[in-house]
Protein backbone atom coordinates (compact mmCIF):
# COMPACT_ATOMS: atom_id res chain seq x y z
CA UNK A 1 0.00 0.00 0.00
CA UNK A 2 1.31 3.36 -0.82
CA UNK A 3 2.03 6.12 2.27
CA UNK A 4 -0.08 8.69 2.53
CA UNK A 5 0.72 11.75 1.15
CA UNK A 6 1.75 14.64 3.73
CA UNK A 7 0.14 17.17 4.58
CA UNK A 8 1.65 20.67 3.75
CA UNK A 9 2.76 22.72 6.60
CA UNK A 10 0.25 25.87 7.36
CA UNK A 11 2.66 28.11 6.86
CA UNK A 12 6.76 28.66 6.31
CA UNK A 13 9.17 27.28 9.21
CA UNK A 14 10.09 29.86 11.77
CA UNK A 15 13.60 31.23 11.33
CA UNK A 16 16.22 29.94 13.28
CA UNK A 17 17.27 32.36 16.14
CA UNK A 18 20.54 33.80 15.23
CA UNK A 19 22.54 35.11 18.48
CA UNK A 20 26.18 36.93 18.39
CA UNK A 21 28.95 35.26 19.48
CA UNK A 22 29.34 36.66 23.13
CA UNK A 23 25.78 35.47 23.94
CA UNK A 24 26.38 32.34 22.72
CA UNK A 25 29.07 31.79 24.79
CA UNK A 26 27.58 32.90 27.86
CA UNK A 27 25.11 30.32 27.17
CA UNK A 28 26.97 27.25 27.36
CA UNK A 29 26.68 26.84 30.62
CA UNK A 30 23.45 26.41 30.63
CA UNK A 31 23.31 24.18 27.75
CA UNK A 32 25.52 22.06 29.74
CA UNK A 33 23.08 22.00 32.61
CA UNK A 34 19.93 21.39 29.96
CA UNK A 35 18.54 25.19 31.27
CA UNK A 36 18.22 26.77 27.29
CA UNK A 37 14.56 27.21 25.74
CA UNK A 38 14.45 25.29 22.56
CA UNK A 39 15.25 28.27 20.64
CA UNK A 40 18.53 28.93 23.00
CA UNK A 41 19.32 25.46 22.38
CA UNK A 42 19.41 25.36 18.65
CA UNK A 43 21.30 28.16 18.19
CA UNK A 44 23.98 26.99 20.56
CA UNK A 45 24.02 24.11 18.76
CA UNK A 46 24.05 25.21 15.61
CA UNK A 47 27.43 27.62 16.83
CA UNK A 48 29.13 24.50 18.01
CA UNK A 49 29.31 23.36 14.86
CA UNK A 50 30.90 26.47 13.38
CA UNK A 51 33.11 27.58 16.59
CA UNK A 52 36.12 25.12 17.67
CA UNK A 53 36.83 27.24 20.60
CA UNK A 54 33.08 27.08 22.31
CA UNK A 55 32.90 23.43 21.10
CA UNK A 56 36.12 22.62 23.28
CA UNK A 57 34.45 24.48 26.36
CA UNK A 58 31.65 22.89 25.79
CA UNK A 59 32.15 19.62 25.59
CA UNK A 60 34.55 20.08 29.31
CA UNK A 61 31.41 22.09 30.60
CA UNK A 62 28.85 18.88 29.99
CA UNK A 63 31.89 16.48 31.74
CA UNK A 64 32.09 18.47 34.56
CA UNK A 65 28.04 18.52 34.93
CA UNK A 66 28.26 14.55 34.38
CA UNK A 67 30.64 14.32 37.60
CA UNK A 68 27.76 16.64 39.88
CA UNK A 69 25.08 13.34 38.67
CA UNK A 70 25.78 10.09 40.22
CA UNK A 71 24.63 7.17 38.00
CA UNK A 72 22.74 5.25 40.91
CA UNK A 73 19.35 5.95 42.22
CA UNK A 74 18.61 8.73 44.82
CA UNK A 75 16.33 6.96 46.78
CA UNK A 76 16.81 6.49 50.35
CA UNK A 77 17.88 3.03 51.29
CA UNK A 78 14.92 1.22 52.93
CA UNK A 79 16.78 0.27 55.38
CA UNK A 80 18.26 3.34 56.42
CA UNK A 81 15.60 4.41 58.92
CA UNK A 82 16.75 0.50 60.73
CA UNK A 83 19.94 0.84 60.68
CA UNK A 84 19.97 4.76 62.21
CA UNK A 85 17.17 3.44 64.80
CA UNK A 86 19.89 0.59 66.24
CA UNK A 87 22.63 2.84 66.32
CA UNK A 88 21.01 5.37 68.34
CA UNK A 89 20.12 2.70 70.62
CA UNK A 90 23.51 1.32 71.25
CA UNK A 91 24.20 4.88 72.14
CA UNK A 92 21.59 6.01 74.16
CA UNK A 93 18.99 2.98 75.37
CA UNK A 94 15.23 4.31 74.99
CA UNK A 95 13.83 6.10 78.17
CA UNK A 96 10.95 6.62 79.89
CA UNK A 97 10.39 10.38 82.05
CA UNK A 98 12.55 10.60 84.74
CA UNK A 99 10.91 12.49 87.98
CA UNK A 100 11.51 16.35 88.56
CA UNK A 101 13.52 15.70 91.48
CA UNK A 102 16.36 12.97 89.98
CA UNK A 103 16.69 14.97 86.90
CA UNK A 104 19.18 16.96 88.24
CA UNK A 105 21.08 13.55 89.69
CA UNK A 106 20.55 12.08 85.99
CA UNK A 107 22.09 15.41 84.24
CA UNK A 108 25.16 15.41 86.27
CA UNK A 109 26.41 12.13 86.47
CA UNK A 110 25.50 12.44 82.28
CA UNK A 111 27.98 15.45 82.57
CA UNK A 112 30.85 13.86 84.56
CA UNK A 113 30.92 10.72 82.26
CA UNK A 114 30.90 13.08 79.46
CA UNK A 115 34.45 14.46 81.06
CA UNK A 116 35.68 10.97 81.79
CA UNK A 117 34.96 9.33 78.19
CA UNK A 118 38.52 10.23 76.76
CA UNK A 119 40.83 10.18 79.73
CA UNK A 120 43.77 8.41 79.73
CA UNK A 121 45.83 6.79 82.14
CA UNK A 122 47.64 10.27 83.04
CA UNK A 123 44.15 11.87 83.78
CA UNK A 124 43.03 8.80 85.90
CA UNK A 125 45.72 8.86 87.90
CA UNK A 126 45.93 12.45 88.52
CA UNK A 127 46.29 13.67 92.59
CA UNK A 128 42.89 14.77 93.79
CA UNK A 129 42.59 16.40 96.91
CA UNK A 130 39.13 15.60 98.41
CA UNK A 131 38.09 18.68 100.65
CA UNK A 132 35.25 19.10 103.54
CA UNK A 133 34.66 21.02 106.67
CA UNK A 134 34.60 19.15 109.97
CA UNK A 135 33.66 20.98 113.18
CA UNK A 136 35.52 24.35 113.14
CA UNK A 137 38.09 23.51 110.92
CA UNK A 138 39.16 22.55 106.94
CA UNK A 139 39.74 18.39 106.26
CA UNK A 140 41.24 16.72 103.75
CA UNK A 141 41.78 13.22 101.83
CA UNK A 142 44.19 12.96 99.10
CA UNK A 143 43.35 10.41 96.12
CA UNK A 144 42.95 9.78 92.32
CA UNK A 145 40.52 11.13 89.63
CA UNK A 146 39.55 6.81 89.86
CA UNK A 147 39.16 6.99 93.83
CA UNK A 148 36.56 10.20 93.28
CA UNK A 149 34.85 8.14 91.31
CA UNK A 150 34.87 5.04 93.33
CA UNK A 151 33.84 7.02 96.28
CA UNK A 152 30.95 8.30 94.25
CA UNK A 153 30.09 4.89 93.70
CA UNK A 154 30.02 3.46 97.39
CA UNK A 155 27.88 6.70 98.52
CA UNK A 156 25.59 6.38 95.68
CA UNK A 157 25.07 2.95 96.85
CA UNK A 158 23.23 3.94 99.75
CA UNK A 159 20.56 4.77 97.11
CA UNK A 160 20.95 1.30 95.64
CA UNK A 161 20.66 -0.54 98.55
CA UNK A 162 17.59 1.56 100.08
CA UNK A 163 16.14 0.79 96.30
CA UNK A 164 16.84 -2.75 96.52
CA UNK A 165 20.10 -3.07 93.74
CA UNK A 166 22.87 -4.14 94.53
CA UNK A 167 25.72 -2.73 97.00
CA UNK A 168 29.27 -2.23 95.06
CA UNK A 169 30.50 -2.96 98.59
CA UNK A 170 31.10 -6.62 99.18
CA UNK A 171 28.35 -8.64 100.57
CA UNK A 172 28.11 -7.86 104.27
CA UNK A 173 30.30 -4.71 104.40
CA UNK A 174 27.38 -2.50 104.77
CA UNK A 175 26.37 -3.47 107.98
CA UNK A 176 28.21 -4.58 111.70
CA UNK A 177 31.13 -3.80 113.27
CA UNK A 178 31.35 -1.27 115.42
CA UNK A 179 32.60 1.96 113.35
CA UNK A 180 28.95 1.46 112.11
CA UNK A 181 26.27 4.49 112.81
CA UNK A 182 23.63 3.02 115.30
CA UNK A 183 19.70 4.17 114.11
CA UNK A 184 17.19 3.91 116.50
CA UNK A 185 13.47 4.44 115.96
CA UNK A 186 10.71 6.44 117.91
CA UNK A 187 10.67 3.97 121.31
CA UNK A 188 14.61 3.77 121.23
CA UNK A 189 15.10 0.13 119.77
CA UNK A 190 18.35 -0.66 117.61
CA UNK A 191 17.24 -0.37 114.13
CA UNK A 192 20.17 -1.39 111.48
CA UNK A 193 23.68 -0.43 111.85
CA UNK A 194 24.73 1.03 108.69
CA UNK A 195 28.45 2.64 107.02
CA UNK A 196 28.87 6.57 106.68
CA UNK A 197 29.83 7.87 103.44
CA UNK A 198 33.51 8.44 104.92
CA UNK A 199 33.36 4.55 106.10
CA UNK A 200 31.90 2.89 102.72
CA UNK A 201 34.61 4.94 100.69
CA UNK A 202 36.93 3.93 103.11
CA UNK A 203 35.82 0.01 103.48
CA UNK A 204 35.61 0.56 99.51
CA UNK A 205 39.50 1.67 99.45
CA UNK A 206 40.79 -0.69 101.37
CA UNK A 207 39.07 -3.58 99.60
CA UNK A 208 40.57 -2.90 96.40
CA UNK A 209 43.75 -4.90 94.98
CA UNK A 210 44.96 -2.52 93.51
CA UNK A 211 44.35 1.31 93.20
CA UNK A 212 41.16 2.31 91.38
CA UNK A 213 42.28 3.04 87.51
CA UNK A 214 39.92 3.73 84.78
CA UNK A 215 37.90 0.33 85.56
CA UNK A 216 36.21 1.69 87.94
CA UNK A 217 34.20 4.11 85.68
CA UNK A 218 31.94 1.08 84.19
CA UNK A 219 30.14 0.20 87.63
CA UNK A 220 29.65 3.58 88.44
CA UNK A 221 28.30 4.83 85.24
CA UNK A 222 25.82 1.14 85.54
CA UNK A 223 25.13 2.15 88.98
CA UNK A 224 24.13 5.62 88.16
CA UNK A 225 21.99 4.55 85.31
CA UNK A 226 20.33 1.64 87.32
CA UNK A 227 19.01 4.04 89.76
CA UNK A 228 17.86 7.03 87.44
CA UNK A 229 15.78 3.90 86.00
CA UNK A 230 14.46 2.66 88.72
CA UNK A 231 13.27 5.56 90.01
CA UNK A 232 11.89 6.31 86.94
CA UNK A 233 10.02 2.85 86.48
CA UNK A 234 9.01 3.43 89.97
CA UNK A 235 6.97 6.81 88.30
CA UNK A 236 8.05 8.89 91.28
CA UNK A 237 6.30 7.28 93.39
CA UNK A 238 8.94 6.29 96.19
CA UNK A 239 10.41 10.15 96.76
CA UNK A 240 9.47 9.78 100.31
CA UNK A 241 11.28 6.51 100.96
CA UNK A 242 14.25 7.02 103.64
CA UNK A 243 17.58 6.64 102.43
CA UNK A 244 20.58 6.01 105.42
CA UNK A 245 23.52 8.12 105.44
CA UNK A 246 24.45 6.37 108.93
CA UNK A 247 24.34 9.08 110.97
CA UNK A 248 21.26 10.86 109.84
CA UNK A 249 18.81 9.97 106.97
CA UNK A 250 17.16 11.75 104.26
CA UNK A 251 13.92 11.09 101.96
CA UNK A 252 14.76 9.87 98.69
CA UNK A 253 14.12 13.02 96.51
CA UNK A 254 16.25 14.78 98.78
CA UNK A 255 19.10 11.76 98.32
CA UNK A 256 19.00 12.08 94.48
CA UNK A 257 19.41 15.77 94.91
CA UNK A 258 22.16 15.26 97.55
CA UNK A 259 24.16 12.99 95.23
CA UNK A 260 23.31 15.48 92.26
CA UNK A 261 25.19 18.30 94.29
CA UNK A 262 28.36 15.84 95.50
CA UNK A 263 28.59 15.11 91.79
CA UNK A 264 29.06 18.48 90.69
CA UNK A 265 31.09 19.09 92.94
CA UNK A 266 33.33 16.15 92.45
CA UNK A 267 33.48 16.41 89.25
CA UNK A 268 34.94 20.31 89.13
CA UNK A 269 37.85 18.75 91.64
CA UNK A 270 38.37 16.30 88.98
CA UNK A 271 38.41 19.06 86.20
CA UNK A 272 40.71 21.20 88.16
CA UNK A 273 43.28 18.42 88.23
CA UNK A 274 43.25 17.85 84.92
CA UNK A 275 43.35 21.44 84.38
CA UNK A 276 39.82 21.76 82.24
CA UNK A 277 37.28 24.06 82.41
CA UNK A 278 33.79 22.60 83.80
CA UNK A 279 30.04 24.98 84.50
CA UNK A 280 27.59 24.96 86.85
CA UNK A 281 24.28 22.85 86.69
CA UNK A 282 22.02 24.34 84.91
CA UNK A 283 19.80 27.37 86.97
CA UNK A 284 16.62 24.90 87.98
CA UNK A 285 19.02 22.21 89.25
CA UNK A 286 21.12 25.01 90.68
CA UNK A 287 18.54 26.01 92.88
CA UNK A 288 16.82 22.74 94.12
CA UNK A 289 20.69 21.68 95.52
CA UNK A 290 20.73 25.81 97.29
CA UNK A 291 16.79 25.18 98.90
CA UNK A 292 18.08 21.17 100.08
CA UNK A 293 21.25 22.90 101.81
CA UNK A 294 18.96 25.79 103.37
CA UNK A 295 16.51 23.01 104.23
CA UNK A 296 19.06 21.74 106.38
CA UNK A 297 20.46 24.57 108.02
CA UNK A 298 18.03 24.36 110.94
CA UNK A 299 18.76 20.89 111.68
CA UNK A 300 22.48 21.29 111.71
CA UNK A 301 22.84 24.68 113.36
CA UNK A 302 20.68 23.06 116.27
CA UNK A 303 23.19 19.84 116.14
CA UNK A 304 26.45 22.37 116.08
CA UNK A 305 24.25 24.06 119.36
CA UNK A 306 23.40 21.50 121.47
CA UNK A 307 27.35 20.19 120.71
CA UNK A 308 28.59 23.62 122.15
CA UNK A 309 30.18 24.73 118.65
CA UNK A 310 27.53 28.02 118.08
CA UNK A 311 26.63 30.81 120.12
CA UNK A 312 23.47 30.36 122.61
CA UNK A 313 20.91 32.69 122.18
CA UNK A 314 21.09 35.66 123.86
CA UNK A 315 17.63 37.33 123.78
CA UNK A 316 15.38 34.03 123.53
CA UNK A 317 15.70 30.40 124.71
CA UNK A 318 15.51 27.40 122.32
CA UNK A 319 11.96 26.91 121.29
CA UNK A 320 10.11 23.87 119.80
CA UNK A 321 9.56 23.37 116.22
CA UNK A 322 7.21 25.78 114.67
CA UNK A 323 7.40 28.48 117.62
CA UNK A 324 8.25 32.12 116.93
CA UNK A 325 11.64 32.88 116.98
CA UNK A 326 14.70 34.84 115.67
CA UNK A 327 15.29 34.54 111.63
CA UNK A 328 18.22 35.02 109.37
CA UNK A 329 17.20 36.03 105.90
CA UNK A 330 19.38 34.06 103.52
CA UNK A 331 19.36 36.01 100.13
CA UNK A 332 20.93 33.76 97.43
CA UNK A 333 21.82 35.77 93.96
CA UNK A 334 22.17 34.35 90.57
CA UNK A 335 19.77 32.50 87.55
CA UNK A 336 20.10 29.65 90.56
CA UNK A 337 19.15 31.58 93.71
CA UNK A 338 16.26 32.87 95.98
CA UNK A 339 15.65 33.88 99.47
CA UNK A 340 15.04 31.59 102.66
CA UNK A 341 14.15 32.61 105.79
CA UNK A 342 16.10 30.69 108.41
CA UNK A 343 14.73 30.07 111.92
CA UNK A 344 18.00 30.20 114.48
CA UNK A 345 16.10 29.16 117.31
CA UNK A 346 14.39 25.86 116.50
CA UNK A 347 14.72 23.25 113.75
CA UNK A 348 11.71 24.38 112.06
CA UNK A 349 11.52 24.31 108.53
CA UNK A 350 12.79 27.12 106.58
CA UNK A 351 10.71 29.04 104.25
CA UNK A 352 11.26 31.11 100.90
CA UNK A 353 10.10 34.18 100.89
CA UNK A 354 10.49 36.92 97.89
CA UNK A 355 12.17 40.35 98.54
CA UNK A 356 10.77 42.09 101.30
CA UNK A 357 7.70 39.26 101.81
CA UNK A 358 8.67 37.87 104.88
CA UNK A 359 4.62 36.13 105.47
CA UNK A 360 4.25 32.85 106.28
CA UNK A 361 8.39 32.52 107.93
CA UNK A 362 9.42 30.93 110.85
CA UNK A 363 9.24 34.23 112.75
CA UNK A 364 7.42 37.39 112.68
CA UNK A 365 9.15 40.20 110.45
CA UNK A 366 10.31 42.05 113.77
CA UNK A 367 12.37 38.76 114.89
CA UNK A 368 14.63 38.89 111.55
CA UNK A 369 17.87 39.95 113.23
CA UNK A 370 19.93 39.24 110.19
CA UNK A 371 20.64 39.68 106.49
CA UNK A 372 23.26 37.71 104.66
CA UNK A 373 23.03 37.74 100.82
CA UNK A 374 25.72 35.65 99.00
CA UNK A 375 26.22 34.37 95.32
CA UNK A 376 24.75 30.79 94.43
CA UNK A 377 27.97 29.45 92.97
CA UNK A 378 30.26 30.84 96.13
CA UNK A 379 27.08 29.21 98.58
CA UNK A 380 27.44 25.88 97.12
CA UNK A 381 31.40 25.97 97.71
CA UNK A 382 30.65 27.10 101.31
CA UNK A 383 27.96 24.39 101.59
CA UNK A 384 30.83 21.65 100.16
CA UNK A 385 33.36 22.73 102.66
CA UNK A 386 35.84 24.11 99.39
CA UNK A 387 35.38 27.55 101.18
CA UNK A 388 36.00 28.63 104.86
CA UNK A 389 33.30 30.19 106.49
CA UNK A 390 35.53 33.38 107.33
CA UNK A 391 36.42 33.90 103.90
CA UNK A 392 33.32 33.42 102.16
CA UNK A 393 32.48 36.10 99.97
CA UNK A 394 28.97 37.44 101.90
CA UNK A 395 27.06 40.59 102.27
CA UNK A 396 26.30 40.85 106.21
CA UNK A 397 24.06 42.95 107.74
CA UNK A 398 22.54 42.11 111.43
CA UNK A 399 23.00 39.89 114.53
CA UNK A 400 26.83 39.10 113.87
CA UNK A 401 26.76 35.73 115.87
CA UNK A 402 23.57 34.51 114.21
CA UNK A 403 25.67 35.32 110.68
CA UNK A 404 28.45 33.39 112.14
CA UNK A 405 26.52 30.62 112.93
CA UNK A 406 24.27 30.12 110.23
CA UNK A 407 27.67 30.74 108.04
CA UNK A 408 29.58 27.51 109.81
CA UNK A 409 26.76 25.44 109.76
CA UNK A 410 26.47 26.03 106.30
CA UNK A 411 30.14 24.37 105.43
CA UNK A 412 28.97 21.50 108.17
CA UNK A 413 26.93 20.21 105.59
CA UNK A 414 29.94 19.15 103.70
CA UNK A 415 31.59 16.05 104.34
CA UNK A 416 33.90 13.63 102.58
Amino acid sequence: MPLPALEEPAGPEPEPVRLEHPILKSLLGAWALAACSAEETDAVEMHLGDCGACADEARRLREAVGLLHRSESLDLDPALRTRVLESCLERRPPRIPVPDWAASYDAETARLDALLQDFGDAEWHAPVRLRWFRDEGAASRRTTVAGVIAHLLAVDGLIAVALGLDDPLAPGADTGAGDTAEQRDATGRSKSRTRTPAQRTEALWAGAHFPPTRSVRGPWREQTHALVRTVSFAGGGPGGMPVSYGGFELPLRDAMLDRAFECWVHAEDIAEAVDYPYAPPAPRHLHGMIDLAARLLPETLAARRRAGLASPARTRRLVTAGRPGRSLRLEIEGSGGGQWLIPLDSPARPVAAGPGDPSGAAGPADDEVAHVAMDDVEFCRLAAGHVSPEEAAAGQVGDRDAIRDVLFAAASLSRM
